[in-house]
């Protein structure tokens, strides 16, 4: 089977959510309408994370195709993910002895590097979203700005 990996990264908060959120499900609904299978990589760190989550899971169930999967990538292993198990369809934990802030950046760059694709919400040029995008266009991935339009 052939796997098309996305990652998805935004900032903490976003300024014009319904503007995104058109945005993204016009690209999700294309991926998983032609690609074989699509694997959506999420992290759960801000108001993207959650939009894009929810957006994706609403898009799967619209379609009706089984060809997707909702990852969550956790950088630590966390306590209690029963609620998380009954959304994402998969669970990672990429297990590192850093600090928190620089576990995110390498479970980031990480997600990256198995994109084929990556989609993003970047509206300034700060934060660990956007240091992401810095590293993902470095590694020449292809990257989609929804702040930006296309």
């Amino acid at each position: 089977m052939d796997i098309f990996t996305v990652s998805l990264f935004g900032h903490r908060q976003i300024t014009k959510p319904l503007d995104i959120e058109a945005a993204l499900v016009k690209e999700v609904s294309l991926l998983i309408r032609t690609k074989e299978y699509v694997e959506f990589l999420i992290g759960r760190n801000g108001e993207f994370d959650f939009l894009a989550a929810s957006l994706i899971r609403q898009t799967q169930k619209e379609l009706d195709f089984g060809n997707s999967a909702l990852v969550l990538v956790l950088p630590n292993a966390v306590k209690k993910i029963t609620d998380l198990e009954r959304y994402y369809d998969e669970i990672e934990f990429l297990r590192g002895d850093c600090h928190f802030k620089a576990a995110l950046q390498s479970r980031n760059r990480i997600m990256v590097d198995r994109s084929d694709l990556v989609i993003c919400c970047i509206e300034h040029q700060s934060g660990g979203a956007f240091q992401t995008i810095k590293y993902a266009k470095n590694q020449h991935k292809t990257i989609i700005n929804l702040a930006e339009g296309k």
